[in-house]
């Protein structure tokens, strides 16, 4: 790492994305002390301090904000340069920090990301799962993946999947109590429900007509996962997203039921911050993702 101009640049762009001076150091290939030393340097030609050290994280300073927000432009145009003159020839290289919220992670993204980086074997891929809602704009991370959009101009969402949530039972409960018709025959059905943070998925939405179903069972979880098999075991009806049950609606094991009332959707995106360079490495992720979710969730 050598000091001065466009290697500052790049070097504190790598800082700045970083949760923790150690991930960078991870990044870098060397120690923390190298990184701490090289970033006091950079600091010390500056004449202001761009981080505020604490034992595991750091804060950038506003001084430490603007350069961010210069070398993440400078870099990403850099990258982009590279990306444009090996288009035709070099392989796809560098670390992509994506997110994802746990179930659809497990069920999907894990396998994907696997799947693209055994493709593009220079690509290393830092995947995270977390049930608490995140926006990525100021944080380390390229790609944010959920259900919903988020609603902030400094991030650029596509959709990756078409989903929504759907009621659903096992034939055995089917067999046993029969299959509602109609939304008033589901208070007379069990239904599990899931909470899940902390809002309350006791309403099942229905978009035509457009209303709000309370509904009620001797059942409640805050896990996706424990609802489904609880349903599975025929102990009740479930409201699950398309991308979860889908499987078990191909093989039997989960029927649809109310199939002529139509849900609001509950698209699959991908939310990734605004800059004037997406890196070639995203946007291929980006299709990747999109080709491998819709044959994953819709067979096609």
């Amino acid at each position: 790492m050598r000091a001065g101009g466009s290697d500052d640049i790049l070097f504190f762009d790598v800082v700045a994305r970083s949760r923790s001076l150690t991930e960078a150091a991870r990044e870098f290939g060397l120690s923390v002390s190298a990184v701490s030393k090289r970033l006091a340097q950079l600091e010390a030609r500056l004449g202001v301090p761009l981080i505020q050290r604490t034992t595991r994280r750091f804060t950038l300073t506003p001084e430490g904000e603007r350069y961010a927000a210069g070398a993440a432009r400078l870099a990403a145009q850099w990258e982009e340069l590279e990306d444009s003159i090996a288009e035709q020839h070099g392989e796809l290289r560098g670390r992509l920090h994506v997110r994802s919220t746990i179930g659809l992670g497990r069920a999907h993204i894990a396998d994907l990301v696997a799947e693209f980086v055994a493709a593009h074997p220079l690509v290393q891929v830092d995947l995270e799962l977390s049930s608490v809602p995140l926006n990525i704009a100021g944080t380390g991370f390229d790609l944010d993946i959920h259900v919903g959009t988020l609603p902030d101009s400094r991030l650029n969402a596509r959709r990756l999947c078409r989903n929504r949530r759907i009621v659903c039972a096992a034939p055995e409960y089917i067999g046993q109590h029969g299959e509602p018709q109609r939304l008033s025959e589901l208070e007379r059905h069990n239904c599990i429900v899931l909470r899940e943070n902390e809002s309350d998925y006791a309403l099942w939405r229905f978009e035509q007509p457009d209303t709000a179903v309370r509904v009620a069972g001797n059942l409640v979880s805050n896990d996706g996962d424990v609802i489904t098999r609880w349903c599975l075991e025929g102990r009740g009806l479930i409201m699950r997203s398309l991308w979860q049950v889908a499987p078990l609606l191909r093989d039997g094991s989960l029927i649809q039921v109310l199939a002529d009332i139509p849900t609001p959707g509950a698209d699959i995106y991908a939310t990734y911050t605004d800059s004037p360079a997406l890196p070639r490495r995203t946007r291929t992720l980006l299709d990747f993702l999109e080709q491998g979710l819709d044959a994953r969730i819709t067979g096609s």
